[in-house]
């Protein structure tokens, strides 16, 4: 028997930035419901779907989303009442049919991924099972190693930093609460060694510490010093992934340190130095180290390290399959960021991760620098088995909603569950060059 929406509602709320975002409600005819919140990014790709916004001065500075709201409550509601909420992508399809446009930009990529995502929700509730299960079947039993976003530089923090994010991998754990742990513990550890030096450890916008510091090898110093204050193995235990999301200090064919040194560097020089902190330091992952048009940039960082390291592309292909397509073809990278509202639904989101897998790429499921409480991605990680997810830092509870649902979803899977590092096979060439 068919189940169908029999109505569909939005408001408005506000992320983790005091900025609005809309909540979508979709209403089955059993009466059953699917809710979901829709996060917004700071650091965004260019060739991202577009966040529909007010533009009126007079309310929240111009951000607010009454607009996309609207659309939700009157041209969706109407397109979409009778639907079967079963068939997320014909679902889909049909709100990309009814925008028509390539970027989302007539009804808006946040109000229709506010529908898309609260389908799926809805859906789980007919059939009585969680997210994950749903979107992945039985088999998505693989908790994602999380990438905790520890120090905040570039566009989510005031601070000398031009590197976006910092951040801990506890990929050498034996289970996702023990990761939990180690990053906790880690995170705890490196408070106390920024006082100790005198620095803040006030938060950015993803609970990272934002201190001034003089630049990204003394970042990385002080997460190593962290790491071993928490009595846990340096690259074993815990790894480093960087995301400098280069695109914000590129500037006329040149990489500039603005707040920091001021130094203006190449593309080569700019190699170099991610070389010299792979060697340096546990990294296992960068991503945008490059500008998101500079494809040499990637294609070269790949070339010489791609064996080394996992190199993610974020920017420069938006979740969207036209550019990771690119991206393959090219050998850019080896891996993918995949943001929900960089595409604008679940079924466009599933196939980008598609085209990783089959092209033998690693995919992360990652959160924006604006979210809610709204835990989908950590659903969306298990269902996908990539094994992967960005959800911020140890602190500011829209991030901790992501870690505490992994820790139901493991609980739920018992001894089923699987955690492994993604990075082995990396690890075991870097000791080989190390030998």
């Amino acid at each position: 028997m068919a189940v169908v929406i029999e109505t569909i509602d939005a408001f408005e709320i506000l992320d983790s930035r005091g900025y609005p975002t809309l909540r979508v409600v979709v209403t089955l005819e059993n009466g059953q419901q699917g809710v979901a919140s829709v996060p917004s990014g700071a650091s965004t790709g260019r060739h991202e779907a577009l966040e529909l916004r007010d533009g009126d001065a007079t309310r929240y500075g111009g951000k607010g989303v009454l607009k996309a709201v609207s659309h939700v409550r009157t041209i969706i509601r109407d397109h979409l009442l009778g639907a079967e909420v079963m068939s997320q992508e014909t679902v889909d399809q049909a709100l990309i049919a009814l925008d028509g446009t390539e970027n989302k930009s007539r009804l808006g990529a946040n109000a229709i991924l506010g529908v898309s995502m609260a389908v799926a929700r809805a859906a789980c509730a007919a059939k009585g099972i969680p997210l994950y299960e749903y979107l992945g079947t039985r088999s998505a039993r693989r908790l994602p190693v999380p990438m905790m976003n520890v120090i905040n530089g570039g566009r989510h923090a005031e601070n000398s930093l031009d590197f976006q994010e910092f951040m801990i991998v506890p990929h050498g754990a034996p289970t996702f609460a023990e990761a939990l742990r180690f990053g906790a513990e880690t995170f705890h550890a490196l408070r106390t060694a920024l006082r100790k030096w005198g620095h803040s450890v006030a938060v950015g916008d993803e609970g990272g510490f934002a201190p001034n510091l003089s630049g990204s090898e003394e970042a990385c110093e002080f997460i190593v010093q962290a790491i071993q204050s928490a009595g846990l193995r340096v690259g074993t235990d815990v790894a480093i992934a960087l995301d400098p999301a280069a695109t914000s200090f590129w500037n006329n064919e040149q990489y500039v340190f603005e707040k920091s040194s001021r130094e203006a560097v190449s593309r080569q020089e700019l190699l170099e130095l991610y070389r010299r902190l792979v060697d340096a330091y546990p990294i296992v992952s960068i991503e945008d180290g490059f500008a998101e048009d500079d494809w040499d940039g990637f294609r070269l960082q790949t070339a010489l390290q791609g064996n080394r390291i996992q190199i993610v592309g974020d920017d420069v292909y938006v979740t969207n399959p036209q550019f990771i397509r690119r991206g393959i073809e090219g050998r850019a990278t080896n891996a993918a960021l995949i943001k929900l509202n960089q595409i604008g639904t679940v079924s466009e989101t599933i196939r980008a991760i598609e085209m990783c897998r089959e092209a033998g790429w690693q995919y992360v499921i990652s959160h924006r620098s604006g979210e809610t409480e709204d835990t989908f991605i950590s659903d969306f990680a298990v269902a996908m088995g990539g094994g992967q997810i960005k959800a911020g830092s140890l602190s500011r509870s829209e991030r901790l909603a992501k870690y505490n649902r992994l820790l139901e979803i493991e609980r739920e899977l018992g001894p089923s569950a699987i955690y492994e590092s993604p990075f082995s096979k990396f690890q075991q060439t870097r000791a080989k060059v190390k030998s």
